[in-house]
């Protein structure tokens, strides 16, 4: 089984050192990382900030579920998923997704796959500080259609 690394923190992640654990092996051909970061846009609103919150147990758990069954279904050698929490503001990182492979396809549709199942399925609360005022962020429809196509 390939060996995973999962973290919830506050403080920023090193995309570099994430990077060479994730391929420090000869055998890596393939090496795909993703970071989302926070957009000052959302809804043609104005956004400042983001605040996100969750449950530590809850959200580790499912974490580590969705980095195994990616496991399963590829041949992944290793797997990073960095989340970050608290208040974020536009600009700053808050989430990295990499995975390490012999080819590029297991690491591609891995990537792809923990990304839509975290979007949808890891218990993060999020609230947005816009122009308008703060509101709690749903889960987009755009989201669940993305999950349909790994069922």
């Amino acid at each position: 089984m390939s060996q995973s690394k999962i973290a919830v923190q506050t403080q920023p992640f090193d995309q570099n050192e994430i990077y060479h654990w994730l391929s420090e092996s000869n055998s890596v051909g393939s090496t795909v990382i993703f970071v989302g970061k926070v957009r000052d846009l959302n809804l043609d609103e104005s956004v400042s900030s983001l605040f996100l919150e969750h449950y530590p147990a809850m959200t580790e758990k499912a974490l580590a579920e969705i980095v195994a069954e990616a496991q399963k279904r590829w041949q992944i050698q290793r797997v990073a998923v960095i989340h970050r929490i608290g208040l974020l503001q536009a600009g700053d990182e808050i989430v990295l997704v990499g995975v390490s492979s012999a080819h590029r396809k297991d690491a591609y549709h891995a990537n792809e796959f923990i990304m839509d199942f975290l979007k949808s399925k890891a218990p993060f609360w999020k609230k947005e500080t816009t122009t308008k005022g703060n509101r709690w962020i749903e889960q987009h429809d755009s989201d669940k259609i993305a999950l349909e196509k790994w069922a």
